[in-house]
């Protein structure tokens, strides 16, 4: 009943020219022909996918509501793409590139599904949350093969245990550095001796 009195009151503004007719988004976005219009029908696009969204996780919702809801979505984000296409075409910035991402992060993927996407309570229904699981399943299962295949195939080399042998130069610099240090502790070695030496002689002389 509210609906039709709302209805009913939007003619009545219409017919006395309170108010203007809603003018529609045009089905192609090759029928924009400025770049303010194609502007203002994506953010349009974009204004409805969002509301979508959010109705889309209404714990309320019947099965076949989210279905086409999420249907509904994905239809929008098609023409969103088409829209933002327009723009660049007309002089406008690259939204492919620029644009925020936040509503396509909302959606998920499933393999084999391309370009399709699942939002809200969509992931949760019969059928699609399977093949979630099963996706997560095939995810962590490739990454503990290759993990497993990868400590198969390492060796000495891999874990730097062969550095040193690999690398002779710095072996040969280690070797001169040694052998430089033990001339240096043997002449002071031999001085020492010598010292203690003359220390002696000199003693036995005074003895005498």
């Amino acid at each position: 009943a509210q609906s039709m009195l709302y209805r009913f009151r939007e003619a009545q503004s219409l017919e006395l020219g309170l108010t203007k007719p809603k003018e529609r988004r045009p089905h192609l976005a090759s029928q924009a022909r400025t770049l303010d219009d194609a502007e203002k029908w994506r953010r349009d696009v974009i204004r409805e996918i969002s509301r979508n969204v959010s109705k889309i996780n209404d714990a309320s919702l019947p099965e076949t509501h989210i279905r086409d809801l999420n249907d509904e979505i994905n239809k929008l984000l098609r023409a969103k793409n088409h829209w933002e296409d327009r723009v660049l075409e007309l002089g406008g910035p690259d939204y492919r590139k620029i644009g925020p991402k936040m509503i396509d992060h909302q959606g998920k993927q499933v393999p084999g599904n391309r370009g399709y996407k699942y939002f809200g309570r969509a992931k949760e229904l019969p059928g699609v949350r399977e093949l979630f699981e099963a996706q997560t399943s095939a995810t962590i299962k490739s990454k503990r093969n290759n993990r497993a295949e990868l400590i198969k195939h390492a060796d000495a080399v891999y874990f730097g245990y062969c550095d040193e042998a690999d690398d002779g130069e710095l072996l040969k610099y280690e070797r001169q550095v040694t052998e430089q240090r033990m001339q240096i502790l043997r002449s002071a070695h031999d001085a020492a001796l010598s010292d203690d030496s003359s220390g002696e002689s000199d003693t036995s002389e005074n003895e005498s």
